[in-house]
Parts: structure tokens; sequence; C-alpha cells
């Protein structure tokens, strides 16, 4: 979802119709992914001190939003330069499809083995 959200988001900011613009400091642009790499330090952090089960669901959710924001900008990462909305873009839309759907796949495949184990006992 927060890829997704991403996309539509960074649409409105591309063809200005959200009234939003980018985030800058000093007259530089700061991509998405930094506040990702930020979130998943934080997330990480967290997960070194805190134990309580509670907090882990919640750190879970922390860590797919930090991970789709770096990897919606994976493109630019590898090509290090500001590639989002060129051709070579594409590649973070085709890793972000990979993710999801390996991550997808791993899902319903451990929830399925639990579901049995559960009918089994």
């Amino acid at each position: 979802m927060t890829f997704g959200g991403l996309r539509l988001l960074t649409w409105l900011i591309h063809v200005d119709a959200s009234g939003v613009g980018n985030v800058s400091a000093g007259g530089v642009h700061i991509h998405h992914y930094v506040w990702g790499i930020l979130l998943l330090m934080i997330v990480g952090a967290c997960g070194l001190v805190e134990r309580s089960p509670r907090w882990h669901v919640w750190m879970g959710l922390a860590y797919g939003v930090g991970m789709a924001l770096v990897i919606d900008e994976t493109a630019n990462l590898i090509d290090l330069k500001d590639v989002y909305w060129d051709k070579a873009g594409w590649t973070s839309i085709a890793v972000a499809l990979l993710i999801i759907a390996v991550a997808g796949s791993l899902l319903a495949l451990t929830h399925r083995d639990r579901d049995v184990q559960k009918g089994s006992s």
C-alpha cells in the first residue's frame, strides 16, 4: 500500500496537481529513500531494545513502510542520479513488484503451513 501511495503522491507532485512539493534542504531535493533509511535505522534500534510482542507489530509496520520508501527509489540508488521519471526508473517498479510477489508468496505459504499444522494437532 505504501509503494502505491508513494507512486501516486510522486506523480501528483510531478504533474504539479497536488499542491504539495518536494522536500528540499538548502536547495537540494531530499529523496524519499532517505526517509526510508532513517525509518529503518529507527526500527532496527527499537528492535534491539524493545521485546514486547505488541511493539513488534508496530515495528513490523514501520519496517514495511521504510522498505517501500527505499525500494520505490531503487533505480535512483543504482544509477546514483535522479532517474525516477526516466525509462531507467522502471527498475524500481520491477524490483518492487518482484519483492511484493516473493513476500506475498512466502506469507501465503507460511500461513497455509500453520493452518495445516493446527488442523493436524
